[in-house]
């Protein structure tokens, strides 16, 4: 009896640990910590680099030269494409939107919508048009003075278990009218993926 007891015991103390063990815990944290499970692009990655990226267009020459010739005036700057040639899958619209919120936030250059926003808004003030009684008048958009576009590109490097990914974006900004490539920039990330001493 003792020993039925006994092995009863043992039994409920193994499953309650490994029950424990095996458990899962989903804690709350701060949108602005950086957590890197894996050497991936994820979303810090995204953030840092439009903000780098953006602050470094804004101080070249371009900007002065515009406002100079305009008077005063802010450039307005439309986003065509950055196209995801990297090896894994970025979600390219994350990015776009880190990048409009840097040119919006820094208040050096405005930003007009591009692609299908454009066109959905065209078709609500067509609607405005018949619908409301002081609709928003069709041909008053304003026209992009500047466009931004570029690519995602990624190495990697293993070997015995560790791993090192290196991003690189480049950006490039032209006038519109002239053709002028009158910014080219680039951000490179590398990461460092090390195998664990214990073999996880």
């Amino acid at each position: 009896m003792k020993k039925l007891l006994t092995y009863t015991l043992l039994a409920t103390v193994g499953a309650t640990l490994l029950t424990g063990c095996g458990g899962t815990k989903v804690s709350r944290v701060d949108t602005n910590q950086e957590i890197a499970l894996t050497d991936r692009w994820n979303d810090k990655d995204s953030q840092l680099v439009s903000e780098e990226m953006i602050t470094d267009m804004l101080s070249f020459p371009w900007i002065r030269d515009f406002k100079a010739n305009n008077g005063g005036d802010k450039p307005t700057v439309i986003i065509q494409r950055v196209r995801n040639k990297s090896h894994e899958h970025i979600s390219a619209d994350t990015f776009l939107n880190d990048l409009k919120r840097a040119i919006i936030r820094s208040g050096d250059a405005r930003f007009v919508a591009s692609g299908a926003e454009r066109t959905d808004i065209r078709d609500e003030r067509a609607d405005q048009e018949l619908n409301a009684a002081k609709a928003k008048q069709m041909g008053n958009e304003t026209a992009a003075d500047f466009a931004l576009s570029g690519t995602i590109n990624s190495f990697v490097d293993q070997a015995g278990g560790n791993r090192v990914t290196t991003y690189q974006v480049d950006l490039k900004l032209v006038n519109m009218e002239t053709n002028e490539e009158v910014w080219n920039g680039q951000k490179k990330l590398k990461k460092f993926q090390e195998k664990s001493s214990f073999g996880w």
